[in-house]
């Protein structure tokens, strides 16, 4: 059965060495609040084009935390392109990366930033095995 979580998180970058002009990389840092309390860290790699509007990157987040009342850590992978404005974003768990009481988790991670504050829509369930 599908749960869904609702909540939202706040997000601190901070730029990492890369030798490649042309790709950037950052550690982001998360409070979560919600459904889902707890902290996350990513690594973050993107690249811009010259055409404005175009852009991709790529992302492994740990969160750790309490989810509808289970604790644990989870990872989750980000997938994210532009497209001259078109947008397309995946944010899903790494299979089996669950742990403690959120090992099984699998789902899916919506993330909306259409306003100043993040919002999420975590729709997940947790595979006995």
């Amino acid at each position: 059965m599908t749960r869904r979580a609702t909540g939202t998180f706040t997000t601190v970058f901070d730029p990492l060495p890369i030798d490649d002009d042309a790709i950037g990389r950052m550690r982001v840092d998360k409070t979560i609040e919600g459904d889902l309390t707890g902290t996350g860290r990513a690594e973050m790699l993107s690249v811009g084009t010259p055409i404005d509007g175009s852009a991709g990157y790529v992302a492994i987040d740990r969160i750790t935390g309490t989810l509808h009342g289970r604790s644990g850590s989870f990872v989750l992978q980000h997938y994210g392109l532009m497209d001259r404005g078109a947008g397309t974003l995946i944010v899903q768990v790494v299979p089996d990366s669950g742990t403690d009481e959120l090992t099984g988790l699998v789902g899916t991670f919506q993330i909306d930033n259409s306003s100043e504050e993040h919002r999420y829509i975590f729709d997940y369930d947790l595979k006995v095995h």
